[in-house]
């Protein structure tokens, strides 16, 4: 893997963390009964379908998975694919997770715009998460 141009071995990465963090949140859901399913890979906007054990209640989740504690959740050029209902950031995925939980409206009145030469980019910045760590009340029962 050494010898393949740096960005492969950063596309293999940042899925290997991406997939990493959905599974950890599936866990994570299904321990506190949720029915969850995750969505085919690259699908916009929708990463995990969750329902309760009777079908009475579903939700949508988009997950931003990071390696690092305190690093910013990106978002790209673009919020016009954040459909989900709810965001869930886990950071320091590859060691010691935390879930940041949030629903979508909030998380958009959070997320900073930023410009550089005529193009934008959207981060979800730490400050801004931290508060929701663990926050599964928003989800409601299951």
């Amino acid at each position: 893997m050494d010898n393949e141009p740096k960005d492969k071995r950063n596309i293999g990465r940042n899925q290997i963390v991406s997939n990493a963090g959905l599974y950890y949140v599936c866990y994570e859901l299904s321990k506190r009964g949720w029915n969850s399913l995750p969505t085919t890979r690259n699908a916009r906007g929708i990463d995990i379908v969750i329902y309760n054990r009777d079908g009475t209640k579903m939700h949508t989740i988009q997950v931003k998975a990071l390696t690092s504690d305190k690093s910013p959740a990106p978002f790209g050029s673009t919020l016009d694919n954040l459909i989900a209902e709810y965001i869930i950031v886990v950071n320091n995925v590859l060691d010691a997770p935390n879930l940041y939980i949030v629903d979508t409206e909030t998380a958009k009145e959070l997320i900073h715009k930023g410009e550089k030469d005529g193009r934008k980019s959207y981060w979800f910045q730490f400050k801004d998460y931290k508060k929701f760590k663990d926050n599964w009340s928003v989800l409601g029962e299951s």
